[in-house]
C-alpha cells in the first residue's frame, strides 16, 4: 500500500482493544484516566499506521446504591491496523 489506499478489512493484520469508560463502582475512572483513553483511541485513528474501528462491545453496569441507580458503560473499540504499530508495546 501507497499510504493513499484505505485500509480494507482484507488488509487487516493487527487489532488493538481500546477500552473507554468503565463498568466497576468501586473503582471509578479519573478525568485523567478518561482523558488518557480517548487520548489512545485518537493516536490510534491519526497516527502512522493509521488504524480504523472494525467494531465494538458496550457493556453496561446497572448498580443500586441505596436509593440511587447508578448507571455505568465501558465500550471496547476494536481498531484494526495494516501492521503493527511501532509505537504499542
Amino acid at each position: 500500500m501507497d499510504g493513499k489506499e484505505k485500509t480494507t478489512m482484507a488488509d487487516i493484520r493487527y487489532v488493538k482493544l481500546v477500552p473507554i469508560g468503565s463498568v466497576n463502582p468501586n473503582n471509578p475512572l479519573s478525568d485523567q484516566s478518561r482523558a488518557e483513553q480517548a487520548e489512545l483511541l485518537n493516536r490510534c485513528l491519526n497516527d502512522y499506521p493509521k488504524g480504523i474501528i472494525i467494531g465494538k462491545d458496550i457493556t453496561v453496569g446497572r448498580y443500586l446504591l441505596g436509593e440511587h441507580e447508578l448507571t455505568m458503560e465501558k465500550i471496547t473499540y476494536h481498531v484494526g491496523f495494516a501492521r503493527k504499530p511501532s509505537w504499542e508495546v
